[in-house]
Order: structure tokens, then C-alpha cells, then sequence
């Protein structure tokens, strides 16, 4: 399957162009829709991932792949649906209450999509009260909740209070992360995930869904 691998490759190189091209072509050949998502899309996004996270690859390599996947999940997506694919979870990210940074929850998002799981982008400056609605609304099995402002961090903690006021706590994954934020904050407003940078959210929320599905 040397289509798959140049579809990985281009991914990585930002061609969204041609990574469109060369999905159609694999389609018309008669690949599995799911083979060419995991084995050309995923799978060049993953290592664009892990090259973000030992600092090989800068945001702007990220933005440009995440780009050129989009480009290809779009002609793929019709055939998904056909075939029956499923993501393996759904997450809720945002960014919370009072915050309005947006570049680490994007990255987060685009790498989480990159996991195979069904993302509900909900924004920044995001209220408790949101943050719950939506994952009751979508039946979530992930909260992400990043933050980029130490004034900002304690918001994290009232969505978790708030989940426990309506017994909701034990029903979700609840993952946080930015700058600011630490192990020990996350232990102490008890969350049940710090990850430092996008790809490992991305790690850990598809062990985590697959553990909490399976």
C-alpha cells in the first residue's frame, strides 16, 4: 500500500492539495476508506505529533498538516459514513471561563482528531454550565479544559465542583492542561488527567476512552 504511505508523508509536508488527490485515487482503487484514514491520515498525523512533542516541528507545521488532513477527511468522510465508521469516543474542549487563548486548545483538538475521536470544539472564555451541557448534549466521554492564565486555572476546578453538585462526576474523563497548569493542580481540583502538550492529551485520552468504552 505505497499510496497510503506517500498520503502520510504528504500530510506531514502540509500538501493538502495533494493529500485530496491521492485519497480520491486510493478511494478509486478500492482501498478501505478506514485503511486509508488510519494507515495515510492518522498515522502522518500521529508523527507530526510526536515530532511537535520532542520539538522537531514548530504550531506552524502543526497547522498546515492538521490543514492538509482536514483536506483529506473531507473526501473520505462521505465513504466513512457508508462503511459505518465509528470515532472511538467523543471529547468536549475548550477553554475556560475568563480565558480567551486559543492556540494550545487547537492543537489539542486537531491532535485529539488525530486519536480517531469525534471532537466538539466549544471555544474559549467557556462557563461551567457550557462546558456540562454539551457533554450531556453530545453523551461525551472526554472534558478537556485548558487554561493559559494562572487567573484562570480555578475555573477548571468549578466545572469539576459543578459535575460533583449534579452527580455527573464519575460519568466523564476530565483532562486538563496549558501552561500554567501542573500535575499537583490537577490532583488537587481532581481531574483526573494533566497532559504538558497536545500530543500527549492525544495519548492518553484514546488509552483512557478505550479503557472507559471497553
Amino acid at each position: 500500500m505505497e499510496i497510503l504511505g506517500e498520503i502520510s508523508e504528504l500530510l506531514q509536508k502540509g500538501r493538502a492539495k495533494n493529500v485530496k488527490v491521492l485519497v480520491q485515487q486510493a478511494l478509486d482503487e478500492g482501498i478501505d476508506p478506514k485503511k486509508i484514514l488510519n494507515e495515510g491520515l492518522l498515522s502522518g498525523m500521529m508523527i507530526i505529533g510526536e515530532k511537535f512533542k520532542n520539538n522537531d516541528v514548530f504550531v506552524p507545521e502543526v497547522l498546515v498538516a492538521a490543514r492538509a488532513m482536514n483536506a483529506g477527511v473531507a473526501i473520505l468522510e462521505p465513504k466513512l459514513i457508508e462503511v459505518g465508521n465509528k470515532p472511538i469516543g467523543k471529547a468536549i474542549v475548550g477553554t475556560v471561563k475568563g480565558d480567551l487563548h486559543d492556540i494550545g486548545k487547537n492543537l489539542v483538538v486537531m491532535m485529539l482528531k488525530g486519536a480517531g475521536l469525534e471532537i466538539h470544539d466549544i471555544g474559549v472564555d467557556v462557563e461551567a454550565e457550557d462546558f456540562i451541557s454539551k457533554a450531556e448534549e453530545v453523551e461525551a466521554d472526554i472534558i478537556c479544559m485548558s487554561a493559559l492564565l494562572t487567573t484562570t486555572m480555578p475555573s477548571m476546578k468549578t466545572v469539576i465542583e459543578a459535575l460533583n453538585e449534579k452527580g455527573l462526576r464519575d460519568k466523564y474523563i476530565v483532562m486538563v492542561g496549558g501552561a500554567p497548569v501542573s500535575e499537583s493542580f490537577a490532583e488537587q481540583i481532581g481531574a483526573d488527567y494533566y497532559t504538558p502538550d497536545a500530543t500527549t492529551c492525544a495519548e492518553v485520552a484514546k488509552k483512557a476512552v478505550i479503557e472507559k468504552v471497553g
